[in-house]
């Protein structure tokens, strides 16, 4: 299934320390580029978001962020006293209160908020990256399904300008005769102008050298390969972005070939109109993975 590679994904964790959310964003780039945003003491999961991103995607600057939405829980928070660092902070008071014997004793809620007198409850981190990974999966699975929403609607876009170009294509095959035949019309115009006899064997010659020089059969066959080829792409399950974008170079090439061997304002008009089918089939595989 064809997918884009614009999209976005979120997805929200409950552990026993309060809620996480991941974000997830993503614009088109030539390979995977993934930047991750994670909070300090997370620090460590970097490489498993990476390995499990790089699984999932192929193509695309993927902007990751895990964001912590409380620190605890009200109902579940614990405050554990750091006994050691409690101990030499009263040694250290002893010593002020041996010196100042009148100095006020000091207030137990300004003591727990002395740096280092109260640690965080210990915690199971195997379980809580356990549950962040999962988390992470889940808003990899509505990214994914974004990106594959937005592919499929692409890809109809591309069906319509492929059919576009097909059309143009098949006229220009139905009116090919006619070009031919109104050059030929026109060199016999001119040899009567001048008034010269001309060599019938001759004449052949030229309206042949002519009519090889004109013919876009060629063209028109590599067109329609290539139009036939985009469908097949399309109905691929691997990224295909790559080689839409060398396909949407080869019906460029082509469309210019056919321009310029074009000696009619028909032929001229639906190279155009081919070429800009082109550039907007082009502009829109950019975002193809």
């Amino acid at each position: 299934m064809i997918r884009s590679m614009t999209a976005y994904g979120r997805h929200s964790v409950s552990t026993e320390i309060g809620v996480f959310n991941w974000e997830l964003r993503s614009v088109n780039n030539r390979y995977l580029e993934t930047a991750v945003r994670l909070p300090e003491d997370m620090r460590e999961l970097e490489a498993k978001i990476r390995d499990t991103v790089s699984k999932r995607l192929s193509r695309g600057k993927i902007d990751i962020g895990l964001r912590r939405q409380n620190t605890q829980k009200a109902d579940t928070t614990e405050l554990l006293v750091n006994k050691p660092a409690l101990l030499s902070l009263k040694a250290a008071l002893s010593q002020v209160h041996e010196s100042v014997p009148n100095a006020a004793q000091p207030d137990p809620l300004a003591l727990l908020q002395w740096p280092g007198i109260l640690k965080p409850a210990e915690q199971d981190t195997a379980a809580l990256h356990k549950a962040l990974l999962a988390g992470l999966e889940d808003a990899l699975d509505d990214f994914v399904a974004m990106r594959e929403r937005e592919g499929e609607a692409t890809a109809g876009m591309l069906r319509t300008r492929v059919n576009n170009i097909q059309t143009c294509v098949e006229q220009l095959r139905v009116h090919r005769p006619d070009v031919v035949e109104r050059q030929r019309k026109k060199l016999k115009v001119k040899l009567d102008e001048l008034d010269i006899p001309a060599d019938p064997q001759r004449l052949e010659q030229e309206l042949v050298y002519v009519a090889q020089r004109l013919d876009i059969d060629e063209e028109l066959d590599r067109l329609t390969h290539h139009l036939t080829e985009i469908e097949t792409v399309l109905q691929r399950d691997d990224p295909v972005g790559r080689r839409l974008d060398f396909l949407m170079q080869e019906l460029n090439r082509e469309a210019n070939t056919l321009g310029s061997k074009s000696s009619d304002v028909d032929t001229t008009g639906a190279s155009v109109d081919i070429k800009v089918l082109i550039e907007q089939m082009r502009e829109q595989v950019q975002n193809i993975e």
